[in-house]
């Protein structure tokens, strides 16, 4: 393994994994995938923009480790993580006769993953599966934890299963080749691990951000602190029936607001919808006085000074109205028997569950703070 990667487990018993995290992996991966996954043949699934940049080192190091491989190309973007695309990469899988025994690997970012890995955990009743994530949202989140999954009109993530990767290879110089807005937006998901549970975490990254986007050991750092917290919690609950849902700080708002604009990138990415959505969390918070006003302007106040939007207002373009995103929020997948659940906070660093949200409460703050 290169001296420079830092190993994190994700302790699951028998279904452990690893997760490798260091610069020049893509160039390693054949060796890393042939140690674990001895005799396999492999379909690697990609888009277009990071296919230009990775799939020939990947390609060729897999051909160096005796892994033969196929390729199968999706468009890039958060409207790709649909039925269309999937059935495309089942079709590609078993078009180059793919057995159970062999992998599927997700080279790229949130999308290309739980694409990917939805294939991977469906065709053949489930299939070995890689996640080599290109994104630094991807890197601290979506590659770890097996949630796999496509979107529907209904909202976000709303058909998928659990299938747990064999291994992450998570290359920090891939982030190199990142549009500067992906890396703020995935650094918003690094910020959240501070909030929900790791005030001293979140501190240092109010001390460390510049560094953390300029590269270098902090980047590493900040990427092994974040999968290292997803680890934990994941061991503890796979399936989300208890405290994993931590995780989802900022996602409920986040993902209305995603779905509000019909998942147009130009608008709002994925990190900038949980950037949104967690700075609505603890403002909600404070206005049912559960935290202090304080701790919510902290946090508004870290992801102005890194680049995020935190506001409703942030977002190009008209928003449809309260009820409609309280539609949205009632349709996500973490409403369980009608009663509205968010992940809330008694400041930072101390999230919680909170079940039974009155849906008059978030109507109301949605009206006050929505910029119509």
């Amino acid at each position: 393994m290169s001296a420079d990667a830092v190993t994190v487990e994700v302790g699951l018993g028998t279904r452990s994994y690893d997760i490798l995290i260091g610069p020049g992996l893509i160039g390693r991966a054949g060796e890393e995938i042939a140690r674990r996954l001895p005799g396999i043949r492999a379909a690697i699934v990609s888009d277009e923009n990071v296919a230009a940049h990775h799939l020939g080192a990947l390609s060729e190091s897999l051909s160096r480790s005796g892994i033969e491989s196929t390729s199968i190309m999706l468009p890039a973007g958060e409207k790709t993580k649909n039925f269309d695309a999937l059935q495309q990469v089942v079709d590609g899988i078993l078009a180059a006769r793919l057995e159970r025994g062999d992998a599927v690997i997700a080279l790229g970012g949130g999308v290309i993953g739980d694409l990917a890995g939805f294939a991977a955990g469906i065709v053949r009743r489930g299939m070995n599966f890689v996640q080599m994530p290109t994104s630094l949202l991807a890197q601290v989140d979506s590659s770890v934890g097996g949630k796999t999954g496509i979107n529907t009109a209904h909202g976000k993530n709303l058909v998928g299963v659990f299938h747990q990767p064999r291994l992450v290879l998570a290359d920090t110089g891939a982030l190199d080749t990142l549009p500067a807005r992906e890396f703020r937006a995935g650094y918003a998901e690094v910020a959240k691990y501070g909030l929900i549970d790791r005030p001293d975490f979140f501190a240092w990254l109010e001390k460390n951000w510049q560094e953390v986007f300029d590269g270098g050991p902090a980047r590493t750092e900040a990427i092994a602190q974040s999968c290292s917290a997803k680890a934990e919690v994941v061991a503890r609950d796979e399936f989300e029936t208890g405290d994993r849902a931590l995780l989802n700080l900022g996602h409920t708002f986040g993902h209305a607001l995603e779905a509000a604009t019909g998942y147009d990138g130009a608008r709002l990415v994925h990190g900038e919808g949980v950037a949104i959505g967690m700075a609505l969390a603890h403002r909600f918070s404070a206005r049912l006085n559960l935290a202090s006003h304080d701790d919510a302007a902290r946090v508004e106040a870290h992801l102005t000074a890194v680049g995020l939007p935190w506001r409703m207002a942030d977002i190009p373009g008209p928003l449809p109205d309260a009820e409609r995103l309280l539609g949205y929020i009632a349709q996500d997948k973490k409403v369980s028997r009608g009663a509205l659940t968010f992940i809330l906070t008694h400041g930072v660093g101390q999230s919680f569950i909170a079940r039974d949200v009155p849906a008059s409460e978030v109507l109301s703050f949605l009206r006050e703070n929505h910029p119509g």
